[in-house]
């Protein structure tokens, strides 16, 4: 099935109380055409038994072996070129955010779901006064990062996103919300990232899909997919197109995220 079509029978999605796309926008068979691979992905890598704490389902699932790919990663151009890395929260890439501050890179963070004001949070390896893997968890960062703006970011050089699955065109499956390709769009308009800039991912090797991702126009194509086994370098045809369009965001989405008030203006 080609990346951006979705089957005739997906006309509608059943959206569950943990569902990350609850507020999300756009075409109603796209969005239950992720939501249905979400679910096939997420029953495969249990079925791998390849998931870990905190588990796998409504989330960016954390699995056994991220600390392997992280190091995979470390081995990459992108990675020994890069001085600041923008890096997702979750689990699977604790060892991401550990390693980069070990290599004496600056962390950059996002508040999840971009909830409040300031929607950043930096790590500098020169500031800390924990160790790096402490200062890189979830309860760590919020602890020793410093709250940041768009206008107060350092230019990035590398970024790390966390999906649920993604195909050998570096298409990316998320959680359904949509903040990883918002994040993505906010700092690109505010000049602080290069539209192209490298942006990888790391997942388990079962995470890493024969089929499509179907994908909207909106969505990040990624460059580097590390597995705990293997870097896939994706050869991206053209430029990324990542405009913030406004038609994709619910008003539930609008009122939750104080950053689009300010990007957008009203």
């Amino acid at each position: 099935m080609p990346c951006c079509m979705v089957p005739d029978v997906l006309v509608a999605r059943v959206v569950t109380p943990n569902a990350h796309d609850a507020d999300a926008g756009g075409d109603a068979g796209l969005l239950a055409a992720k939501a249905l691979l979400r679910e096939q992905t997420w029953s495969a890598l249990a079925d791998a038994g390849a998931g870990r704490f905190p588990g796998i389902r409504h989330r960016i699932p954390n699995f056994v072996g991220a600390e392997a790919a992280a190091e995979r990663l470390a081995e990459t151009t992108a990675w020994e070129h890069a001085s600041v890395v923008k890096c997702n929260p979750d689990s699977p890439q604790w060892p991401v955010r550990t390693r980069a501050l070990q290599d004496g890179k600056t962390v950059v963070m996002a508040v999840p779901r971009l909830a409040s004001m300031p929607p950043f949070m930096v790590l500098d390896p020169e500031d800390l006064d924990v160790a790096p893997r402490q200062a890189s968890s979830i309860k760590g960062s919020s602890q020793h990062a410093r709250p940041a703006g768009v206008a107060d970011l350092d230019p990035i050089d590398l970024v790390v996103q966390g999906c649920v699955g993604v195909d050998m065109d570096g298409h990316r499956l998320g959680k359904g919300g949509g903040f990883a390709d918002l994040e993505f769009a906010v700092t690109v308009a505010a000049g602080i990232l290069d539209p192209d800039v490298v942006v990888a991912t790391t997942v388990h090797d079962v995470q890493v899909l024969d089929e499509s991702v179907p994908t909207g126009a909106h969505d990040v194509e990624l460059d580097l997919v590390v597995t705990p086994t293997r870097v896939i370098t994706v050869h991206r045809h053209g430029a990324r197109d990542v405009a913030l369009d406004p038609d994709l965001l619910t008003e539930d989405k609008r009122t939750a995220i104080p950053l689009l008030t300010e990007v957008l203006g009203r």
